[in-house]
């Protein structure tokens, strides 16, 4: 178990992709995606296995919630900025969390 302030040391932010390209480096396909944080971060990139349900024309101008303060990671010859987080499920493999009303982008996620 873990306690208000070890949840609160992770700052989850909404953000938009602004673009979404296969990474032909990775072992298990994945995206390389821009993401929009507002003025609050900026743009960020990172890598999401999102291929089984999600075509990169699919995922631009959608909004995501990502984990934005954890040290970046080399993944599959990029840099991963941030962590774009998904409900991870047998059968339809990574889903997307989004905020289901607009929300502005860099908002903090509570």
């Amino acid at each position: 178990m873990i306690n208000m302030d070890d949840f609160l040391k992770c700052d989850l932010r909404v953000g938009q992709i602004l673009s979404a390209a296969p990474n032909p480096k990775a072992r298990v396909p994945a995206y390389v995606l821009q993401i929009d944080f507002g003025d609050a971060l900026g743009v960020l990139q990172s890598s999401a296995q999102l291929c089984d349900n999600y075509q990169p024309h699919d995922l631009v101008g959608k909004k995501i919630i990502a984990v934005v303060n954890f040290p970046a990671k080399k993944v599959a010859g990029i840099s991963s900025q941030v962590l774009v987080l998904a409900a991870v499920c047998a059968e339809k493999r990574a889903v997307l969390l989004t905020p289901d009303l607009d929300a502005p982008l860099g908002a903090r996620v509570a």
